[in-house]
């Protein structure tokens, strides 16, 4: 089954594989656990797709959907113009009353729901930038090549979170559903921040690899005789 494809009603499920109701339950729990289906009360049992394997390094979620083979979507929710505000305004070293734009965007594969995003930027870096602008489009793309930003450098942080209401009410998840929320502060060329992003991955979709390395060995000196290490 596709991501997203509701099951048949159970009854009609178990007729058509010739099990009994109860064993039918034991078969969706086992899914259930294993992270294959989900459960939406009230609403019925629905396939998930494979978690997508998300690794750490700078990259933007349109490059990243294209190089599975899906297509990427955004749906602006919202885009206003205020103060950074302190919190903000630390994040991209500006005065608390400096102006921002703030966005928030839906990002879709194949028209699923995986991520919420919250993006603030100095409005005077990108002079006339209008909501339509981000419409199913990259933004690091669109920094590149209309306002002559690149991104250099970024750091992030990752750590579980719930689902809040409205959260979950958008990305079409039960309330209080596990996610991975990512926080990063981007840095062009010039190392000035131009972008601190606030974004929340649901977690029955998404997990996070790393790949390590082992230092290379390098020979101990040798100490002079009668000195210990």
């Amino acid at each position: 089954m596709a991501a997203g494809e509701q099951f048949p009603p159970e009854r009609q499920l178990a007729e058509a594989l010739g099990i009994s109701r109860m064993t039918l339950r034991r078969a969706i729990d086992e899914l259930v656990a294993k992270g294959v289906v989900r459960r939406r009360h009230g609403a019925g049992v629905f396939a998930l797709g494979p978690k997508f394997d998300q690794p750490l390094a700078a990259s933007s979620f349109t490059e990243d959907m294209l190089a599975r083979g899906l297509r990427p979507g955004s749906r602006v929710i919202s885009f206003d113009v205020a103060n950074a505000g302190a919190h903000i305004g630390r994040r991209l070293h500006i005065a608390d009353d400096a102006e921002v734009i703030a966005i928030v965007r839906l990002r879709l594969a194949d028209e699923e729901p995986l991520a919420l995003e919250e993006l603030h930027i100095p409005s005077a870096l990108v002079p006339g930038l209008c909501a339509q602008d981000l419409e199913n489009s990259s933004f690091y793309e669109l920094l590149r090549s209309r306002f002559d930003i690149s991104l250099n450098h970024s750091v992030q942080t990752i750590e579980p979170t719930l689902l809040d209401e409205d959260e979950a009410k958008v990305l079409g998840v039960p309330e209080q559903s596990p996610a991975l929320l990512f926080e990063r502060t981007s840095r062009g060329a010039d190392g000035v921040p131009f972008e601190f992003v606030r974004s929340v991955y649901r977690g029955d979709r998404y997990k996070i690899r790393t790949e390590l390395t082992v230092p290379e060995q390098r020979p101990k000196p040798e100490l002079p005789e009668g000195k210990l290490a």
